[in-house]
């Protein structure tokens, strides 16, 4: 009888220690939501637990992923929600704190990497997008992404350094390299030089600075025609643009086609109408007309209206001469 009353006795004490949650007074759910009558150990397969009525929703890696690798004792109480409480900083601190900048629940892979560079005020465009992150970011192969600055001559100073055609260091050239250097080209070359201030399309698509920068001075290359073309204007001789005392404004005539044709000198306002009236289309030559090519103001009717044809022509006609000053005096608007 005191045996049995004993072994009462140590049940009622031992009851409640063994009916108390090991989870704690303040989870307060069905326990069948997470076990079964068959054992304690946690089945995923029938887990009745829904995560998202917490404030971490499992998704991706997350789902498959032991409780206890996240909640290291059983109460589950103050379990932080952000990576680094439970993801080793492999970057060093070289990249903030936030890893859903880069990654997702899914893989640690970064898929995201050209909107990360435009976030950081350094778009991707240009030679850049085909770069290697340890291109530019040398310490890339231990995974740490020190922050680099957005200048171009942060990475590209051995480069303005060692140019010689150009020479960059010696001209004085400005260090900010997109002042001449368009960010979208591929390459260097001249293709990919910002030249707006003098824009060199067609006959000016020069790709060899020098053959207007001479002497390796950058600074002072005058923009106006004849600084380059006067032995150009001087050799001309169909017309002889110095005898004739042609202007030396080349734009005047000359367009930027190669070649300087075609020219669109303003014969019919200054002098007399070729382009249009009677005469359109007549010649293609100054020297059709202008026979001495020493001297432009020389320029007779007869040397091109024959003299039989104006005789027939004229017939009949009082005081018909033919000569080129008897011409105007009838003729004053030769339409």
């Amino acid at each position: 009888m005191y045996r049995l009353s004993f072994t009462i006795a140590l049940l009622l004490v031992l009851l409640p220690v063994m009916s108390q949650s090991p989870h704690g007074d303040d989870l307060k759910m069905d326990c069948a939501e997470c076990h079964t009558p068959d054992s304690w150990t946690l089945n995923f397969e029938t887990l009745q637990f829904d995560h998202g009525t917490t404030k971490f929703e499992l998704e991706g890696s997350h789902e498959v992923t032991d409780c206890k690798a996240c909640h290291t004792d059983l109460t589950f109480k103050d379990t932080s929600t952000d990576c680094i409480s439970c993801h080793l900083d492999v970057h060093n601190q070289s990249v903030g704190n936030d890893c859903m900048r880069c990654h997702n629940s899914d893989s640690w892979l970064v898929f995201n990497i050209p909107e990360l560079h435009e976030q950081n005020g350094f778009p991707l465009i240009g030679a850049h997008t085909n770069l290697g992150c340890i291109e530019c970011h040398d310490s890339a192969s231990t995974l740490v992404f020190r922050p680099l600055g957005n200048e171009c001559i942060e990475c590209h100073r051995d480069d303005y350094m060692a140019t010689t055609n150009p020479n960059h260091a010696i001209s004085g050239f400005s260090t900010d390299c997109i002042e001449c250097h368009s960010p979208f080209g591929i390459g260097w070359d001249a293709e990919g030089i910002i030249h707006d201030f003098f824009p060199l399309t067609l006959g000016h698509d020069i790709q060899n600075c020098t053959e207007c920068h001479t002497n390796g001075d950058f600074t002072n290359t005058p923009t106006d025609c004849f600084a380059c073309h006067s032995d150009d204007y001087i050799a001309t001789t169909n017309p002889n643009h110095q005898t004739a005392n042609f202007p030396t404004d080349c734009a005047s005539c000359h367009s930027t086609n190669p070649g300087w044709m075609p020219a669109t000198f303003d014969h019919d306002g200054m002098y007399f109408p070729i382009y249009s009236g009677a005469h359109e289309g007549e010649w293609n030559d100054c020297i059709d007309c202008h026979i001495n090519t020493n001297n432009y103001s020389v320029f007779t009717c007869i040397t091109c209206h024959e003299k039989n044809d104006m005789n027939d022509e004229h017939e009949g006609v009082s005081g018909y001469v033919y000569e080129s000053n008897a011409c105007f005096a009838c003729h004053p608007n030769p339409n």
